[in-house]
């Protein structure tokens, strides 16, 4: 912690409070990463090409994908050439460097600002998912983050099939003192998601956040089930789903890039929320998304806290991850 000159503690500021979290949910990314590159090439005085290799597979190791790793090896060879052009030696630390703005480059590429609120109607978040990738909770911790922000929301519970998702989502709603629409177990997602937009547009509600069945992206029932709440959002609601989120758990690794495909192809995704980076050394993942698919990723969830779901911001989770 910062001392002052009279030996008083400053309280660090919400951005500092938001890198110590980000860099405690990516400790095993980092701590993995970082020791191998470290150990490949200490001590090195020369770059040959069997380092890169073994670069490369550490970063396949961290759940970068093959495709994004050759890339990023690729760019890192570059760096070094042009260094060794210089005559400016080749250490770990500049290696480091070298992948921190290749990663920053790819998440630039998938850069994409989010719509901003509607006027005349609410703004509707659509969150989308396979079971357990922490669709609810997500949208009880947007809820909260919108009201601290100054901005009402409404809660749709549109999850009509898990029997127990209502009750939970409700609990979250009372949690951040919002509203929430829901019908009995069974009932027409679609139907909850009309009954969601009309009582927020009466109400002159900012957002609408919908939970939804989670669902294998293999289930073409039910990924139809999703097309058509989003018909029904777009009658109601102007531009409707204004952003359509995928929640994804990043310890599932590269299974979640299929996922993000197929839902991609279904419903015309505008971003990402990758949840429980806290429990995995597979952080990779979230590059290797967004560099596959250029989708931005909006938010990542760092714990358990309603405040440990964050906007994602490129350089400072490059920098946790790499310890730099």
């Amino acid at each position: 912690m910062i001392q002052t000159l009279f030996g008083e503690p400053v309280k660090p500021s919400l951005f500092e409070r938001l890198q110590e979290k980000i860099a405690g949910a990516v400790e095993k990314t980092r701590d993995n990463l970082v020791a191998q590159v470290d150990d490949i090439f200490q001590g090195k005085a020369e770059i040959r090409p069997e380092l890169l290799r073994q670069l490369e597979s550490t970063l396949i190791s961290a759940d970068l994908g093959a495709r994004t790793a050759a890339e990023i090896v690729g760019g890192v060879r570059a760096q070094i050439e042009q260094q060794r052009a210089r005559d400016v030696a080749t250490t770990p630390e500049a290696v480091r460097a070298a992948i921190k703005a290749e990663l920053v480059r790819i998440f630039d590429q998938t850069a994409r600002p989010a719509r901003q609120e509607q006027d005349g109607g609410p703004f509707v978040v659509l969150l989308v998912g396979v079971n357990g990738a922490g669709k609810t909770t997500s949208i009880g911790k947007l809820a909260q983050r919108y009201k601290n922000e100054g901005f009402s929301s409404l809660i749709c519970a549109g999850d009509t099939f898990r029997a127990a998702a209502g009750e939970q989502v409700a609990v979250w709603a009372q949690r951040a003192g919002v509203e929430i629409v829901s019908q009995k177990p069974g009932a027409d997602p679609s139907a909850v998601l009309f009954d969601a937009l009309t009582a927020a547009k009466a109400r002159a509600i900012n957002y609408v956040l919908v939970d939804t069945a989670g669902r294998l992206h293999t289930k073409t029932n039910l990924m139809q089930e999703l097309a058509k709440m989003r018909r029904t959002a777009e009658r109601l609601i102007p531009g409707a789903p204004h952003e359509v989120l995928l929640v994804l758990d990043a310890t599932t690794g590269q299974n979640g890039l299929q996922q993000a495909r197929q839902f991609t192809q279904a419903m015309g995704l505008t971003g990402l929320i990758v949840t429980k980076l806290d429990g995995t050394a597979r952080g990779g993942i979230v590059v290797a998304i967004a560099r596959e698919l250029g989708l931005p990723v909006r938010y990542i969830g760092i714990g358990e806290r309603a405040e440990d779901l964050v906007p994602f911001e490129p350089g400072g989770f490059v920098d946790a991850m790499l310890g730099v």
